[in-house]
């Protein structure tokens, strides 16, 4: 039990780390104008790849919860999982489809920085929730 509970605290680091190094790196992304379909290719990129580690991040955070008997912390890393598959199913579509139109629609520029500034909230959301998890459940 103890190994188990080792496991999940390390994997929980894992998705901390995974969680604020792209809260770090998106919001100084910011400062691009968002103007071109490059910026667009970037920071959607950016995110898709975000998406991804969260969902490994977060699964192995939810077994290794499940492996060391703490339901309610690994039904929280399952969350994490699913929120992170719903967001990239919504958000990456909506980021390629504004990033096509920056190139001939200026009325797409502040909709891809509202869908930018939208996905860095919820990440500050995420990780919020999550140390406050960590705090309620006293390991």
């Amino acid at each position: 039990m103890q190994a188990a509970i080792i496991a999940a605290l390390a994997s929980t680091v894992a998705l901390l780390v995974t969680t604020a190094y792209f809260i770090l790196g998106s919001i100084p992304l910011l400062v691009l104008k968002h103007d071109t379909p490059l910026d667009a290719r970037f920071v959607r990129g950016f995110f898709n790849f975000y998406y991804k580690a969260a969902i490994v991040a977060a699964g192995a955070t939810s077994i290794s919860y499940a492996l060391a008997d703490r339901a309610a912390l690994a039904a929280g890393g399952a969350g994490l999982v699913l929120l992170a598959i719903v967001l990239r199913r919504m958000v990456i579509p909506k980021m390629d489809a504004l990033g096509a139109q920056i190139a001939y629609d200026a009325d797409a520029i502040p909709g891809f920085r509202r869908m930018h500034l939208t996905a860095i909230a919820i990440n500050i959301a995420q990780l919020a929730a999550i140390v406050w998890s960590l705090a309620a459940a006293r390991l």
